[in-house]
């Protein structure tokens, strides 16, 4: 992997992991903002600890989850590597986006247990606490509470939906492309067996 590509890939996951430790150390060790209202109605701060996945979602123990979501970032991680040479830089950047999000939420997972004292390795729960709070009809809008690390993950996720023939890798073996090749050598073979 070139040094663009490699920069491309780990500056973003590392900015995201920073980012997201820091707020996260940050409101925990602030009682005062762990329910706060920034425009009311709207956006506040509710600090709470996820056991689960994201969106709250809980199908198995915090270790057997956390298991899951390691071994599910290793996986991405090798994918991502395994594919570096086709991949484009915006696809490099979304993807350390994700992988960083992903990092963020494994470390909490790996020590929230020892610093909260109610658990060990792997049962952490991930520090969530932004909140979009804004009620339509007596329905929230968006009920989940999430932090940093999903905001980046869901950023990525959008712009590689929105942008994907620009950020998705480039494919090479597409069978319109063989097959357009194959004209262009037969056009110009042609006239040389003419002469």
């Amino acid at each position: 992997m070139d040094r663009s590509k490699l920069t491309a890939l780990t500056v973003p996951a590392v900015i995201v992991v920073i980012l997201d430790q820091l707020s996260k150390h940050w409101i925990r060790i602030s009682p005062s903002y762990h329910h706060w209202e920034i425009i009311p109605g709207w956006l506040s701060f509710n600090y709470t600890q996820n056991p689960g996945m994201a969106l709250g979602m809980r199908w198995a123990s915090t270790e057997v989850i956390s298991i899951v979501a390691i071994i599910a970032t290793m996986g991405i991680l090798t994918y991502v590597l395994y594919n570096r040479e086709q991949a484009t830089q915006g696809y490099l950047l979304c993807m350390g986006l994700v992988l960083g999000g992903a990092f963020g939420n494994i470390i909490d997972r790996l020590v929230m247990g020892y610093l909260e004292s109610y658990g060990g390795l792997l049962e952490g729960h991930v520090v969530d606490f932004i909140h979009f709070d804004l009620v339509v009809s007596g329905y929230p809008v968006f009920p989940y509470i999430f932090n940093v690390a999903d905001v980046a993950i869901s950023t990525a996720i959008i712009a590689m939906i929105l942008f994907h023939k620009k950020v998705m890798p480039e494919d090479y073996a597409s069978p319109d492309d063989s097959d357009g090749m194959e004209q262009s050598s037969q056009a110009v073979s042609e006239p040389l067996e003419e002469e």
